[in-house]
């Protein structure tokens, strides 16, 4: 077989396997990176040998090289200012602090566990600082977590793929090849992590000219806009590698592309959407791509020849390393303690350093083959590891923690949608808004509301806002149109389960029925208001210091230890200032009798104080 018709078997197959591993992912609702190493390593050589990456040659680096290039810009073009307002202050400490106690604490691992010198031990640990947007964001869109949790997942992976890629380069010129001291490190560092900052915002600042400012067929404009967008990011990433291998500040590009990437995200640019999502497809077939054929490159006898050292070395690092500085660097009150603990067990590392760590390893094995065994071996055991274990098991430990809230998407900031978001926050629900006035966000986000700006009626919008992972949306403007449609979309396109609608007009209700739509007439219900207090003033009275002090919710019974028990015998084992208010059964709601049995499925709406309240719904769902 000819050298052009192998690659061109090759290239067939990895796209092909890739997108099978994405379709199995998506249907499974697993993280895809699980199954497209698991396929790297089936189809290479010392699996099924359907692939052979050898046979790409010198050629192999340059093409990781410009596919990371490609991945990481579209991971920062997708990272928003407003997602890194919303991520935890505590985010910070991880790319910085955080970045360095785990370079550190995997070099110690990895120096007494595997018995390495201590420059293989760093050359390692600065690898194993990347955990990536590539397989960290698909995790974050299967696991619906609450954004300040996702957020800071997501910036410290699109933070520290950089960080690692030009660290690891650093490390690897000037500590394994003993070229120079700390002080030069630092150096080296800097001037890489600048030139691709200045690369980056150079390029992200022309491409923004000519969208913006330059003169484009009306029918073309689209297509020409997503071509150029894709050539500014290899462009990025070229102009910086040659600058820098002239100065001798090689691996600037990831800084560049990262850096350019997030400019251009967050700048206003024509036909964003369809960037979006040209830049999304190129990028799934860039990571089925480099995935897959690094995969491949894996070999049974490096892993297995790492022994015991290498199995004790991956639990560490995963299982201890990793959780005791999420832990340290999360102390505060933007996190709870098992949102830390998540963030703790969820460490994937993923394209960063299993591209740079092959190259290395490449480079090292004419002169030192146990060094490059060892290096590409702890790698990708750690890698294989991580990817598969916390990304498939990811759901389950987000459920066994109980961090997956209840989100709850409210169209329209102005006063009824900010109180209604105040009163669901207070319940410790996730609550987003979605607000087209750019002023009245600013004032949201600045009382702490977690706030997209952008049109309500968009389907684009809605998605960014988190629509497909809520289970109520609430809209919520003075424009009955605009609350019909969101409800609609709402309701009819993305399945909501709960979908409630302010009606200004009384005259609307029907258009909102007919559409399945939960509709509040604005004017009934302050009527209603009014005449309790006027007909009602001791209920009235009584619903206002509730509404201070107290709290009112529904639960489902779902625990065959409570179904069977009379409202008596459950009363008795609920907390102190709860009590049962009404029971639901098959779509009906009556006052509960002491004597009345409960049944699985029954809903209990229980009423008292809110830590009591709280207590009670825990204790009725277990």
């Amino acid at each position: 077989m000819s050298a052009a018709v192998e690659i061109i078997q090759i290239v067939v197959t990895i796209v092909g396997v890739g997108v099978a591993a994405q379709v199995l992912a998506d249907r499974l609702r697993i993280p895809s990176v699980v199954f497209l190493v698991l396929a790297g390593v089936v189809v290479g050589p010392e699996g099924l040998g359907l692939i052979r990456p050898a046979v790409f040659a010198d050629a192999l680096q340059a093409i990781v090289g410009l596919s990371v290039a490609i991945i990481v810009f579209e991971g920062a073009f997708h990272l928003r200012i407003e997602r890194i307002r919303g991520a935890p202050r505590e985010t910070l400490r991880l790319v910085t602090v955080g970045a360095l106690l785990s370079l550190v604490g995997t070099a110690v691992v990895v120096r007494y566990a595997l018995g390495t010198a201590w420059d293989v031990a760093f050359l390692i640990g600065s690898l194993l600082v990347a955990t990536g947007p590539t397989v960290i964001t698909p995790i974050t869109n299967v696991v619906p977590v609450r954004e300040r949790v996702a957020s800071a997942l997501e910036t410290e992976g699109v933070v520290n793929d950089v960080t690692a890629a030009i660290l690891a380069i650093v490390t690897f010129e000037y500590v394994l090849l003993e070229s120079a001291g700390l002080p030069t490190l630092v150096r080296e560092f800097v001037l890489r992590f600048g030139l691709g900052i200045l690369v980056g915002v150079t390029v992200a600042a022309v491409l923004w000219y000519v969208l913006t400012q330059g003169t484009q067929a009306v029918e073309n404009a689209p297509q020409n806009a997503r071509l150029m967008v894709l050539a500014a990011s290899l462009v990025m990433y070229g102009v910086a590698e040659v600058i820098g291998a002239e100065v001798g500040a090689s691996e600037a590009g990831i800084a560049a592309v990262a850096t350019g990437g997030f400019v251009l995200g967050n700048t206003a640019i024509p036909y964003r959407d369809t960037i979006e999502q040209f830049k999304g497809d190129i990028s799934l077939l860039v990571i089925a791509f480099v995935f897959v054929t690094l995969a491949s490159l894996l070999s049974v006898a490096d892993l297995v020849g790492l022994g015991v050292g290498g199995v004790v070395a991956v639990v560490v690092i995963a299982g201890v390393v990793r959780p005791a500085v999420v832990l340290l660097c999360t102390v505060g009150d933007q996190l709870t303690l098992r949102e830390r603990l998540f963030m703790g067990a969820l460490g994937p590392r993923g394209i960063i350093p299993a591209s740079v760590a092959t190259l290395f390893a490449l480079e090292l094995r004419p002169t030192d083959p146990e060094v490059a065994t060892t290096l590409v071996g702890t790698v990708f055991l750690v890698i294989l590891v991580t990817v598969v274990f916390e990304g498939g098991l990811a759901r389950h430990v987000a459920q066994a923690l109980d961090v997956i809230p209840m989100r709850t998407l409210i169209v329209g900031g102005g006063r009824v949608g900010t109180e209604l978001a105040r009163r669901l926050e207070r319940r410790g629900e996730e609550v987003v808004i979605v607000e087209r006035d750019q002023e009245v966000v600013e004032e949201l986000r600045e009382e702490g509301y977690l706030v997209h700006n952008g049109d309500g009626t968009r389907k684009d919008v809605l998605e960014r806002a988190g629509i497909e992972n809520a289970l109520i949306v609430a809209a919520a403007t003075r424009d009955d149109d605009v609350n019909l449609l969101a409800g609609q979309l709402a309701k009819n396109t993305y399945g909501v389960e709960t979908v409630v609608a302010r009606v200004n007009e009384p005259s609307n209700l029907d258009a909102f029925e007919d559409v399945d739509v939960e509709a509040i007439s604005t004017s009934m219900s302050v009527a209603w208001s009014m005449d309790n207090v006027i007909e009602r003033p001791g209920i009235s009275q009584w619903m206002t210091e509730l509404d201070r002090d107290g709290d009112v919710q529904e639960v489902e019974v779902s625990s065959a230890e409570h179904a069977g028990k009379t409202v008596a015998e459950l009363s008795e084992e609920l907390p102190e200032g709860c009590h049962i208010a009404l029971i639901g059964h098959e779509g009906t709601n009556e006052l509960p009798h002491p004597e009345d049995r409960i049944e699985m499925g029954d809903h209990l709406t229980l009423l008292g104080r809110k830590e009591a309240v709280r207590e009670a719904i825990e204790y009725c769902t277990t």
